[in-house]
């Protein structure tokens, strides 16, 4: 569901939120959410929650955390401490999983257990923590506002990189008492990136792995996600996707390919429970900065369009860039992507890299898988073998 300012679903923000996340469908049956008491919302899936939908079925211990941020919003957190033989080490380094817009931590396990990254971490030795960004269906809580009032969708990814991403880490460094490895896929990269800009998330960060890193959209290939980017821009119609669909050249049933570049290893079968649970909701305020993000060239802050908004909220007419070079030199950082990517496309992962070139000798490692696209690395069947054993690799050598 994709909610607005105003805390109604929109159909029209539905394509280009398929665009820069993880659900390659129409948006159907959208409805306003059904809240009840003290502001919590029913879920959507299993009222039991994540660890007893996915995980513990699967013969994992699992275990539900709720990481508060600092403007309000309630998160579901869960933790997987140990793999499914169990035992071992109780003294394992945490890692923090995060997922893309659209999406919430159950896009990590739509594979088999021993496909799934967040059930492979565990398996080898990693203590697991999910997260679930707000307005998700398990995390659409907050202290005070309720989903049906505006305020609690006033929001884009500025506030996930601001309060969400450090809430988490919070509540994982107060548990474990250690430094936390993190891996993102798509805006959970992007939000990484962002908070590390600010000199978030550093004192308690042990490494960082990308998968199919978003810093900039500046080469997008897709016609359908140029002209979704462009359409948030102006005005936001009823019938955008029924218009947009009908463009001469378009074709607007296989969304994954047409948004996300050709992916070559999906299982139709991992795609179809994919999407039973997909696209989860989000503020109409984020698909509108991912736009800008299009337009733009750039990561910047959610820009207001109107000079005195702009000021008012940061002191200059124009919204704050993100530096990206402003990120830390001693970081580790992993990143992966792919060659057949139509959002994080290759010559845009090559301007972020651009902008690490500075970073010191032996933290930063790079990966490039040719036949890759955007889905792949998160759902590919091979992705265990091409890219989640590097991924491990990175992560055991950290120290």
């Amino acid at each position: 569901m994709i909610m607005s300012a105003s805390g109604f679903p929109s159909l029209a923000l539905g394509c280009f939120l398929l665009a820069l996340v993880v659900a390659p469908h129409v948006v159907h049956g959208l409805s306003r959410s059904l809240t009840q008491g003290g502001g919590a919302v029913a879920p959507s899936a299993s009222a039991a929650g994540l660890c007893a939908s996915e995980i513990t079925i699967h013969g994992y211990q699992c275990q539900e955390f709720d990481a508060v941020t600092k403007d309000g919003y309630i998160l579901s957190v869960q933790r997987i401490p140990e793999g499914r033989a169990g035992g071992g080490s109780t003294n394992k380094q945490p890692v923090f999983v995060q997922h893309g817009v659209l999406a919430d931590g159950s896009a990590w396990l739509v594979n088999l257990p021993e496909q799934s990254l967040p059930l492979i971490l565990a398996d080898n030795g990693f203590d697991v923590w999910i997260a679930n960004s707000r307005g998700t269906q398990f995390s659409r809580r907050h202290t005070s506002l309720s989903p049906s009032n505006p305020k609690f969708w006033d929001w884009s990814w500025d506030e996930l990189a601001a309060f969400d991403l450090p809430a988490v880490f919070d509540l994982i460094h107060e548990k474990t008492g250690k430094k936390v490895h993190y891996v993102g896929h798509s805006l959970g990269t992007t939000i990484a990136l962002a908070s590390l800009s600010e000199g978030k998330l550093v004192d308690k960060l042990q490494s960082v792995a990308l998968l199919s890193p978003v810093a900039y959209l500046t080469h997008i290939t897709t016609a359908l996600g140029i002209i979704a980017a462009r359409s948030f821009l102006g005005e936001l119609v009823a019938d955008f996707l029924e218009a947009l669909c009908a463009r001469p050249g378009l074709d607007c049933y296989d969304f994954l390919t047409a948004f996300s570049g050709p992916n070559c290893c999906l299982n139709v079968s991992t795609v179809d429970l994919f999407l039973k649970n997909y696209p989860q909701s989000t503020s109409m305020k984020n698909l509108v900065h991912l736009s800008q993000t299009v337009r733009d060239g750039g990561l910047a802050k959610y820009n207001y369009e109107i000079a005195d908004f702009n000021m008012e909220h940061y002191g200059d007419a124009r919204p704050p860039v993100y530096n990206l070079s402003n990120i830390p030199h001693n970081v580790s950082m992993f990143l992966s992507y792919g060659g057949q990517d139509a959002l994080a496309d290759p010559k845009d992962v090559q301007l972020l890299l651009d902008s690490l070139k500075l970073h010191d000798v032996g933290k930063l490692t790079v990966q490039f898988v040719k036949d890759y696209a955007h889905m792949d690395f998160l759902m590919g069947l091979n992705a265990k073998d091409i890219v989640y054993s590097q991924v491990l690799s990175f992560f055991k050598n950290q120290h």
